[in-house]
This record gives structure tokens, C-alpha cells and sequence, in this order.
């Protein structure tokens, strides 16, 4: 799992209400949550945001109440995904359980500034970042955790291991 993009980048202790304010939880609509993420942290980067961005932040990102509609809405604004210097624990497991693939990586994000361009390699547990000529190792997603993302989140994995993907399909 490879993804290359533009950084966009965010401090410490980013909360789920920055990244989905909480007057915008009545809808759990991907698209609808994207036109909102991340406003109160950057209120332009929903209009801005391009498809296979990548988001850089501090550490503790998505600390705060336990929402999917953080990683939903990070996913659905087109960002192919985040790194950080580290995740508050829930925002991690509803991550990989929304198909967000997300990476450790506290060196890295020291180093990158916004606009950088980047390599992250999740499989590999590395990341290139093309801007300042840097490479930087870290702890690769575990396997499993990569095919969480793969399926399609949690639901799409228990989908494909239950057989209830070939059910599905129109015969």
C-alpha cells in the first residue's frame, strides 16, 4: 500500500471535533461530512484538499470523543492517508475499521512541512519525502491492519472472510 501527495499539515492534540465538528454528527453521509472536515482546524482545506493528499499532524491526532464519522470524513475529502507523531488509541481502531490507512511516524512529521510532497509506503513502514530529499523508517502497519484497510474497513473484511461478498453478487 502505497500512497504519494501533497501534505497537509496539522499540530498536537487534534480532537475529533476539529476534524468533524459535532453540529455536523446528524448525517453519517461521507460526502456531506467531507464538506465539513477539518474546519475548525483549517477552513479552507475542504475546498482545497485534492484527491491523494496526504494529512501530517503531531502527536495524539483524533484525540477526544470516540466518532467514526473523524476517520469517515478524512477519507471521504479525498486524503489517501494520515501520519502522525501518534493517535489517540480509538481514532486508530476506527481508522483501520473505516479503511483510513494511517502510519506512526514521529521523525517524519517534524521534518515535513505543508505543502511537501510525500511517499508513504505502509508495508514497507517507509516514508519518502520527495520536497527535502529525506527518507525516514518506521513501524510498518501490521499485515492484518493492512488487510482491514485492503477490504474496505472492518465490514468489508468479515464480508470476505464470511464468503457473504460471493452471496452478494448478482448471479
Amino acid at each position: 500500500m502505497r500512497f504519494r501527495g501533497k501534505v497537509w499539515k496539522f499540530g498536537a492534540d487534534v480532537d475529533t471535533d476539529a476534524i468533524i465538528p459535532a453540529r455536523h454528527l446528524n448525517t453519517s453521509d461521507p460526502g456531506e461530512l467531507a464538506r465539513h472536515c477539518m474546519e475548525n482546524a483549517n477552513p479552507s482545506f475542504a475546498k482545497e484538499v485534492k484527491e491523494g493528499d496526504i494529512i501530517f499532524a503531531k502527536e495524539n491526532f483524533g484525540c477526544g470523543s470516540s466518532r467514526e464519522h473523524a476517520p469517515i470524513a478524512i477519507k471521504a475529502s479525498g486524503i489517501s492517508c494520515v501520519v502522525a507523531g501518534s493517535f489517540a488509541r480509538i481514532f486508530y481502531r476506527n481508522s483501520l475499521n473505516m479503511a483510513l490507512p494511517i502510519m506512526e511516524c514521529p521523525e517524519a512529521v517534524e521534518i515535513t512541512e505543508e505543502g511537501d510532497e510525500v511517499e508513504v509506503n505502509l508495508g514497507k513502514g517507509e516514508i519518502i519525502n520527495h520536497t527535502r530529499h529525506k527518507t525516514f523508517e518506521c513501524q510498518p502497519l501490521p499485515p492484518f491492519m493492512q488487510k482491514l484497510v485492503e477490504s474496505g474497513g472492518l465490514m468489508g473484511y468479515i464480508k470476505q472472510k464470511s464468503g457473504l461478498q460471493r452471496e452478494l453478487k448478482p448471479k
